[in-house]
């Protein structure tokens, strides 16, 4: 089943970014960012009807508008308006110097040291993040060792307990079996000794009645 499409917009350069996408992953994909814009506060998910519609007609598709401004999201957009005006206005004509370029805006400037800042925190948390699940990794491993080492404990007790019931077990069956041997023979004596008694006193007896 596909996974359900989610609305993500940008600003890059000179132009807002926008595309239905099913993950922030695959939109910074699509967008050819190379950090990750959702952490530094540059992208976010959008819930703009207009935008929804529009990625939604072309999804997965990066859809763009002059930077700053209220337009639609196409697939095709031009320069910012301001953009456009300054270099037909300004083209050089033959013969003249090309005017100087301008210094980077100080609020270009600041949103650059911003996103480094940004992306430095996020690269810290991340640390200190994979460092905790490291520790209670070990923590885990630790307890189980502690369980299986007081199982074998256990197992082992009992297992004595076992082997020592067995073999008293065995001595007293042995006692008694020797016992009962002895009984046994001391019974089949007794016959024995009480037939050849018996058969004297018959005999005995016999002469007896006779006279």
């Amino acid at each position: 089943m596909p996974r359900k499409l989610k609305t993500f917009r940008t600003s890059l350069g000179f132009y807002d970014l926008a595309i239905a996408a099913p993950s922030m992953k695959a939109a910074l994909e699509a967008w050819g960012a190379g950090s990750n814009l959702f952490h530094q506060g540059i992208a976010e998910e959008t819930d703009d009807p207009e935008v929804v519609a529009a990625t939604l007609a072309k999804p997965g598709v990066v859809l763009k508008r002059p930077a700053g401004s209220n337009g639609r999201f196409a697939e095709h957009s031009g320069l910012p308006s301001e953009m456009a005006t300054d270099k037909i206005g300004h083209r050089p004509k033959a013969g003249q110097a090309k005017p100087k370029q301008k210094p980077e805006p100080e609020h270009r400037a600041s949103a650059t040291s911003r996103d480094k800042e940004a992306t430095r925190k996020a690269a810290a948390s991340s640390e200190r993040e994979q460092a905790r699940r490291e520790a209670q990794i070990r923590q885990e491993e630790a307890a189980l060792a502690r369980k299986r080492e007081q199982r074998q404990k256990l197992i082992a007790k009992a297992q004595a307990a076992f082997e020592n019931a067995e073999r008293e077990h065995e001595a007293r069956a042995a006692a008694l079996e020797a016992e009962r041997a002895a009984v046994e023979e001391r019974a089949q004596a007794e016959e024995a000794r009480w037939f050849r008694q018996k058969e004297k006193l018959t005999a005995v007896l016999r002469q007896a009645r006779e006279q």
